[in-house]
């Protein structure tokens, strides 16, 4: 067994951070980017991991941040704030930890109505119908403002759903139709569910069904085609028991996977069950894609060979274990109930926070991009510090490094020409540089990884790796 070293020298100030809220704060340019960068980038992501005495534990613990980084004519600017969660405001009044969180437990910590987490609101944030919504795990999305960033309160679809409606943070939006999509876990030990969500693009909600799953699985992501919603679902089973005798959640997941990973399909016109079909013993966080072809539904995954949450922890030492993971590409025929083919691709640096073009969720496509690890595969503390372009029709990776010392953040965000989307644009990227203390936005040509930065923007004051981005345009409508 080798020894475990250190392969990310200061990464520990990425969560230690003495976060400034700010409001259109200029941001510096260095380069030069295409006229077409106008916009919005925002993200979302746990930005706090300090309440009082207590430090937490793992990397979704902490309190989440929306940033948002306008792109103009005249020059570059970056707001950034709290989401003023239930959690967050109450924790706010009595200057402490209240809520047990994903990772963290302490002596008299509490469940929201005594039996789930509080959401931190840290992992994603969507434009829909005119607002911001910011999404954490198993709970309603918080609406934003979606000029200043401030708190207006938990979003219910005017009133269509519940605080305690399950309901999932990687929601799906196509971009054609401005339909949203979502999906929301019951952990029920003798019935689990799958709850599936169709909104139509004014909010009106269309459909929820109820679809059975084989084990109370924890699942993060999901896909949608022009036809099928679609799920990976793995053997990482939620035991509510431990959690109600006061585990973490952490501690309440158990890997089973000689239980067998699953493929579930359902048809996006009316939520119905399609297929369910087996998918090997891999565990899969984020999907990448999913389309239709020919009769066949294609799903794009990238599949780990174990779950990746313990990876996450203890903060600051993530990624210590020599776990490997890999984009797959499943052809499966919906009708038949069969995966007809599977694809592996060799890029293995753990890869995670896979983007495409938005305007191709749903649809063909070829390109996506994601981050890596370069030292993946050996034993001691890493982050991540490759950014990655794929392209299906080759099987190719193209890949840049980070400067020394330095490391990515987040999910890279993909900004397409719209002139020629599918061979132009910019990727923008968070880096953190933790001997300074600084970070920034580094920009890349989409198609040319390799060549290296095209651009800087350097940020007045730090901000940590966040998770999740989506881009807004100039002019574009704020739905997705």
């Amino acid at each position: 067994m080798a020894t475990p070293i250190d392969m990310a020298p200061l990464v520990e100030r990425a969560f230690t951070l003495d976060i400034t809220e700010q409001a259109q704060a200029p941001a510096r340019i260095t380069g030069a980017l295409p006229p077409y960068v106008r916009g919005t980038c925002l993200l979302n992501g746990p930005a706090r991991f300090v309440k009082g005495a207590l430090r937490y534990r793992h990397w979704l613990d902490g309190d989440g941040m929306v940033a948002a980084l306008t792109l103009g004519a005249d020059g570059a600017r970056i707001t950034n704030r709290f989401v003023r969660s239930a959690k967050f405001v109450r924790e706010q009044a009595e200057g402490r930890a209240v809520y047990r969180t994903f990772g963290t437990a302490f002596p008299g910590d509490e469940l929201k109505r005594g039996v789930g987490l509080e959401s931190p609101v840290n992992v994603s944030v969507y434009p829909f119908r005119g607002v911001l919504l910011a999404f954490g795990e198993q709970g309603l999305p918080w609406e934003l403002d979606p000029v200043t960033l401030e708190t207006r309160g938990l979003y219910t679809f005017g009133g269509q759903l519940n605080e305690i409606t399950p309901f999932s943070a990687h929601a799906k939006i196509d971009h054609h139709t401005g339909e949203l999509f979502n999906f929301g876990v019951s952990f029920s030990a003798t019935k689990p569910e799958l709850n599936v969500f169709r909104f139509s693009a004014d909010g009106a909600l269309v459909y929820r069904r109820r679809l059975p799953l084989p084990y109370p699985a924890s699942i993060h992501d999901f896909a949608i085609s022009e036809r099928y919603v679609v799920f990976h679902v793995g053997p990482l089973v939620l035991q509510m028991e431990a959690l109600l005798k006061g585990a973490t959640l952490m501690e309440s997941l158990a890997w089973k996977p000689e239980l067998g990973s699953r493929i579930i399909v359902a048809d996006r016109e009316t939520g119905a069950h399609a297929a369910t079909l087996d998918a090997g013993r891999g565990y899969c966080l984020h999907l990448v894609n999913a389309f239709d072809q020919a009769g066949r539904l294609v799903v794009d995954v990238v599949e780990y060979e174990k779950p990746v949450y313990p990876e996450y922890q203890v903060i600051p030492d993530l990624f210590t274990d020599t776990f490997q993971g890999h984009p797959v590409r499943f052809v499966v025929d919906p009708a038949a109930g069969a995966i007809v083919e599977r694809r592996d691709l060799a890029y293995a640096a753990s890869p995670d926070f896979p983007a495409h073009d938005p305007a191709a969720t749903g649809r063909p496509y070829d390109a996506f991009w994601m981050l890596g690890i370069s030292h993946s595969g050996s034993p001691g503390r890493k982050f991540f510090d490759h950014i990655v372009r794929i392209d299906w029709s080759t099987g190719q990776a193209e890949t840049c490094m980070a400067p020394a010392g330095c490391y990515f953040g987040g999910e890279p965000c993909f900004i397409p020409d719209p002139a020629a989307p599918e061979a132009r644009g910019v990727v923008l990227c968070q880096q953190l540089d933790p001997a300074t203390l600084s970070s920034s936005f580094i920009a890349f040509d989409a198609f040319a990884l390799g060549k290296g930065p095209i651009a800087t923007i350097a940020l007045p004051t730090p901000i940590p790796p966040l998770f999740h981005s989506t881009f807004h345009r100039d002019g574009g409508t704020l739905h997705g």
